[in-house]
């Protein structure tokens, strides 16, 4: 158990990443996450501008007002709606974390577990629904898969600067230490048990996998339980739903069940 707790509480990591878009820099500058300059584009109606002068000033942030060219251009051609900010730091909690989040709200562990997607579009999506849904964190590797990015942020329309996010070296290791702390861990996989023969309340963690080949082998075997969706275009070609969609999906029924508890 002390190895465990060990690997819970090391060092968290902080990483520079610049965000952009409307909504994800709004929620960033209201977080109180620390941000060193926001940039807007001088097409940006000043009404506007007012705007998200005053959430830097709050912030503690500096503003400056650049050609909208040259603010795609940093976004790495992406639309960036005519803002972006520096975060000074995104700070990744631990697992310990997660599970502390739960206590301080009284409430069973509800941990979103992503084993290596790595699509950023997706992991925003997972995220924001994570959020939504009242998950208390989302798990991702520190290898194997997308980190939290200025897409991710993005993607997940700021979401991803309210939930907490634990960056993991191990994520077999994580299941295992979830389980220690009577955490019943499912993952989501083709030939699993039903969504409706599935018993997803009390304290549970929903195991995602990579886009193309699913939950890994190990975390598969570690898991309580395996959890399926139905599909009704079978024979298609079209042979399994979008991870961040299936997610949602499991996500939304998790919170429903424990809403009628």
């Amino acid at each position: 158990m002390e190895k465990n707790n060990r690997d819970n509480r090391e060092p968290r990591e902080r990483t520079d990443t610049l965000i952009y878009g409307k909504n994800p820099v709004a929620e960033l500058l209201k977080s109180g996450r620390p941000v060193d300059t926001v940039w807007l584009a001088d097409t940006m109606p000043e009404a506007t501008v007012g705007y998200y002068n005053a959430l830097a000033r709050q912030a503690g942030a500096v503003t400056k007002r650049v050609p909208s060219g040259k603010l795609r251009q940093m976004c790495g051609g992406a639309e960036h709606q005519g803002v972006a900010a520096r975060a000074a730091e995104i700070e990744y909690a631990s697992l310990e974390d997660l599970l502390q989040a739960a206590r301080q709200k009284d409430e069973p562990p509800f941990l979103v577990l992503c084993d290596g997607i790595e699509d950023p579009h997706n992991l925003g999506a997972i995220i924001r629904s994570a959020l939504l849904c009242g998950a208390h964190g989302v798990v991702i590797p520190r290898r194997g898969g997308v980190g939290v990015s200025g897409t991710v942020m993005k993607a997940s329309a700021g979401a991803a600067a309210r939930l907490p996010v634990a960056r993991v070296p191990n994520m077999a290791q994580a299941v295992r230490d979830l389980k220690e702390n009577n955490v019943f861990v499912y993952c989501a996989d083709m030939g699993g048990e039903p969504l409706e023969r599935t018993d997803l309340s009390g304290a549970v963690a929903l195991v995602m996998g990579s886009e193309g080949s699913g939950v890994s082998a190990l975390v598969r075997k570690l898991c309580d339980g395996i959890v399926s969706l139905d599909m009704a275009a079978r024979g298609t070609g079209v042979d399994s739903y979008n991870v961040s969609v299936a997610a949602g999906i499991l996500m939304y029924d998790i919170m429903r069940r424990r809403r009628n508890v």
